[in-house]
């Protein structure tokens, strides 16, 4: 008897003046910044977190989290899938990127390169970052 009646719920109760999905809207992209670029990950030399690199593979997933927006000088943070820090982003980058993801702008990061320890700490970890416009 109720077969036709739509999978989704939404469609059954649907008032037109609603928009069909909560949807949230991008803070305004910085001028001049580029939407998809390539960084090295700073700082992983420190508190034994290159340890993570060799469990790592290119591709792999990581997380962009920016300082909370009262910082001076924020950084955005470089974690693991499970909550391990490796690093933070380049400042050049973080003073333009932590306050627009901390205004609700979106990233992702995948590992590009990765090296041991036999090139310097900063080249050890190489992102590609897109940002979600």
């Amino acid at each position: 008897m109720l077969d036709n009646l739509p999978n989704d719920p939404w469609l059954v109760n649907h008032d037109p003046n609603i928009p069909p999905r909560m949807s949230r809207d991008r803070p305004p992209f910085p001028d001049g910044r580029p939407p998809h670029f390539r960084a090295t990950v700073h700082g992983i030399a420190f508190a034994d977190r290159d340890r993570h690199l060799e469990t790592m593979e290119a591709g792999d997933s990581l997380y962009l989290i920016p300082d909370p927006p009262d910082q001076k000088t924020p950084e955005v943070w470089v974690h693991r899938p499970g909550g391990d820090l490796l690093g933070h982003l380049p400042t050049e980058i973080s003073v333009w990127l932590a306050p627009w993801l901390s205004k609700g702008g979106g990233a992702s990061a995948k590992a590009l390169k990765i090296h041991g320890s036999e090139v310097p700490s900063w080249r050890r970890l190489l992102l590609e970052v897109s940002c979600s416009l």
